[in-house]
């Protein structure tokens, strides 16, 4: 686990786990790049499912710089899975929280029989899962 202080914006005391923390510090580690025009295992659609899943009351805003993306592509993203059945958004004050519907299955044919909680149990960098 790495946890990210005031460079994430975030209000001292409101230290977190964050995806895009581990993900930083495994890509250092193992000399792997992981920027613009390189390919990844994982769709974007996993990315912010996994980001989402890591922190229900996270910003889109920061959503989208842990994975590299617009902030739109992103908001694009969220209204796709929630489409999809996969999450709900409530609004709580001025901020969105995400629901996510885990046991949602997988989309692809190959991944039958697997749902989303298998994916972030696999992924997640959180044991609540």
């Amino acid at each position: 686990m790495w946890l990210v202080g005031a460079a994430s914006g975030l209000r001292p005391g409101r230290e977190r786990t964050t995806y895009d923390s581990c993900m930083a510090h495994r890509a250092k580690e193992s000399g792997v790049s992981a920027g613009p025009g390189d390919w990844t295992f994982l769709t974007n659609h996993a990315h912010v499912l996994l980001c989402i899943a890591d922190d229900p009351d996270v910003r889109l805003r920061d959503v989208a710089e842990s994975v590299g993306i617009t902030e739109r592509a992103t908001q694009r993203i969220v209204m796709e899975l929630e489409a999809a059945g996969y999450l709900e958004r409530e609004r709580v004050g001025r901020r969105n929280r995400y629901l996510l519907h885990k046991e949602q299955p997988l989309r692809h044919p190959m991944d039958h029989g697997h749902s989303i909680s298998d994916l972030i149990a696999m992924l997640s960098n959180d044991e609540r899962t």
